[in-house]
């Protein structure tokens, strides 16, 4: 029999204040519920824009106590309201001068299920993360709520395949990326497109290798850099849900915001494992050196 998991993913322009940006989100989020989601999935760091195109010392103002904060508390209340769980992404202040990048998954009674904090870190320009979040310290442990045993990554987390296969081997039944990723205005029509489709191509081929379904949430719309010198961010939402032979269940658009629901069938995973046993033929005794930095 089918375990049919219905989801929604949030695609959301998140320029603006957290009154108006956390507004419009707990709108989408009634919205989901409405038509029967009983998972909610928001975008990367969704309380408000992406702060991390430039370094500035005042942007850690930003950060809430997990748990304890504004966030917790508005999202927490909202997911026992409507009886849903949902994954939020959050800007984690732990102590003073110590801070994360922090999905935070709300149960069905407002409890929070677990967190997991962003393993990568990526450093590149118009994207100083490093400046910000201190890598995580939580590992790669799958979330167990009310829907199912959920392996959370955040963004920069989707190009390494070793994330999503230690999610996989701990048990995860679903590979879930609040994302916040999306191009230079200068680059041309073509680079645009191939970053694009590698960065879908790199996430159903997790979903593909580790017989999983796989829930990627991508921010939406032009956001300008605080440098004015600096072009801004165009984020190129097309956040997607694909299955566990990487099939693509449902796409949201490249330039507007966007609720997509989908219903995500958890048993398929089993059939496909059955016929595509990688995780049997794993070759555990040579895998050695996948420790070390580089073979010379």
């Amino acid at each position: 029999m089918s375990r049919l998991l219905r989801t929604a993913l949030v695609q959301q322009k998140g320029f603006g204040d957290y009154k108006t940006v956390t507004a419009a989100t707990c709108e989408k989020i009634r919205q989901a519920v409405q038509k029967g989601a009983k998972l909610v999935v928001l975008q990367e760091l969704h309380t408000g824009p992406y702060f991390c195109q430039t370094e500035a010392t005042d942007q850690f103002d930003r950060a809430e106590a997990i748990p304890g904060g504004a966030s917790c508390q508005l999202f927490g209340d909202l997911a026992k309201e409507l009886g849903v769980v949902l994954v939020t992404s959050l800007f984690e202040r732990r102590a003073p001068g110590l801070y994360h990048n922090t999905a935070v998954v709300f149960e069905a009674d407002g409890s929070i299920a677990g967190i997991y904090r962003k393993m990568h870190i990526p450093d590149d320009p118009g994207f100083y993360e490093k400046f910000y979040f201190t890598p995580g310290d939580l590992g790669f442990k799958p979330i167990e709520t009310s829907v199912g045993k959920l392996g959370i990554l955040i963004c920069w987390d989707q190009w390494y395949p070793e994330a999503a296969r230690l999610m996989a081997l701990a048990g995860a039944e679903i590979l879930i990326y609040p994302t916040a990723i999306g191009w230079d205005p200068a680059d041309n029509d073509d680079e645009k497109q191939r970053q694009r489709d590698s960065w879908i191509l790199a996430q159903r081929a997790h979903g593909i290798s580790n017989g999983l379904p796989v829930v990627a949430v991508n921010r939406v719309g032009y956001e300008p850099s605080p440098d004015k010198h600096a072009t801004g961010i165009d984020f190129w939402g097309s956040s997607f849900v694909s299955g566990p032979q990487g099939e693509l269940l449902a796409e949201a658009a490249i330039d507007t915001e966007e609720l997509l629901i989908v219903d995500i069938d958890l048993t398929r995973s089993e059939d496909v494992r059955r016929i595509w046993p990688f995780l049997r033929d794993r070759r555990i005794d040579a895998y050695q050196d996948i420790l070390r930095r580089y073979i010379d």
